[in-house]
């Protein structure tokens, strides 16, 4: 049967999509942004299907009455869209990402490994425990503001500390642009807090450790305990591995809820714009120093400095914009350095096969 796509093309931006009933293809996320990269022609021969999960066997599709595994080998993420070719699969074309999550692929390996693509928000995710560290919080929020997703600090276990509140004041502390929201995800309802960002043909994401709730709250806006949860480890409140790999929920509302693995290792990499977001204060304190090159050490005329010495800014802050501006920037460099090896390698094969075939000839 030829499914009608016509409807679907050019989805109206304006009318909020409560207001009206959604499409198959826009309660999985589709957006005027996908729409206008493709035609009726296009969708006919080759139906657009969203990455749901990816797995050693093969990348779970699915679209508007469709579901199918297409073979490893096709460069593609969890959220992705792509036009179905149900001939060759692994031949479907990925449209444009309006959206991607990434990071330094864990280990030695110079490589950048995709989390997520076309995500609307991230919950970055912290219990009020030993878990919490405001400086992995402020490299999750940069690397979301790095994708241009809109990143909202979400704090769980609020019932098993004595004052949550000082939790809150230090998560405000990371930027004035992100809102910092307290749940109790397993005793109370967290669902009412986060309807803000939880509209249908909206797609969310939950980013953090493991054990500080991400499960619980995807089965809370699914309405029933589709996926599993483990209890925190007592001695340190480390979390168990409970998710072992993303999967995109579709829920009927039209809501897509990404529940992620918790990330031992978070690397940033072709960051420099989200940690500038996430330090802006301290960018802009840094245009008031008397060098352009000021390291904000012991320089005079030091802008940064003065601030701190005033107790506007705290070291630490400080401290810690220095280390990952580093971080990103050594990471950014390696990933060139090994894509300018890799060309360079690739150039040499070419001209090797060249001087094989004329051999031949």
């Amino acid at each position: 049967m030829t499914r009608d796509y016509s409807q679907v093309l050019a989805p109206a931006e304006g009318a909020p999509p409560a207001a009206r009933v959604l499409t198959p293809l826009e309660q999985l996320g589709w957006q005027a942004f996908f729409a206008q990269q493709t035609d009726l022609d296009e969708m006919t021969a080759t139906p657009p299907v969203r990455v749901s999960e990816i797995h050693r066997s093969g990348v779970h599709v699915r679209g508007d009455g469709l579901a199918a595994v297409i073979p490893p080998g096709i460069e593609a993420t969890v959220g992705d869209w792509l036009m179905y070719d149900a001939v060759a699969p692994r031949s479907s074309r990925v449209l444009a990402r309006k959206s991607v999550v990434q990071r330094r692929a864990p280990g030695h390996d110079r490589s950048v490994q995709l989390i997520a693509a076309n995500i609307d928000t991230v919950f970055v995710v912290s219990s009020c425990n030993a878990d919490f560290n405001v400086a992995r919080l402020e490299r999750y929020v940069a690397l979301a503001f790095e994708a241009e997703i809109t990143p909202v600090i979400l704090l769980t276990k609020v019932d098993l500390c004595d004052d949550s509140a000082d939790y809150v004041a230090q998560a405000r502390t990371i930027s004035d642009m992100v809102e910092v929201l307290a749940v109790d995800a397993r005793g109370g309802d967290p669902v009412p807090a986060l309807a803000k960002w939880c509209r249908p043909g909206q797609t969310i994401a939950f980013l953090g450790s493991s054990g500080v709730g991400k499960s619980t709250l995807t089965n809370a806006l699914i309405g029933r305990q589709d996926v599993a949860t483990q209890p925190v480890r007592e001695d340190d409140a480390r979390g168990r591995h409970t998710t072992t790999y993303r999967h995109l929920h579709i829920l009927p509302d039209g809501l897509a809820v990404l529940d992620t693995p918790g990330m031992r290792e978070l690397q940033l990499t072709d960051a420099a714009a989200g940690v500038g977001d996430v330090f802006a204060d301290l960018e802009e304190l840094a245009t008031g120093c008397r060098f352009r090159d000021c390291g904000h050490d012991t320089e005079p005329g030091c802008a940064v400095r003065a601030a701190i010495e005033a107790g506007d800014v705290d070291p630490a802050r400080l401290i810690r914009w220095r280390k990952l501006a580093a971080e990103d920037a050594f990471n950014t460099a390696s990933m060139a350095e090994r894509k300018s090896k890799d060309r360079t390698f690739g150039k040499m094969v070419k001209q090797i096969q060249k001087k094989k075939n004329k051999k031949r000839k």
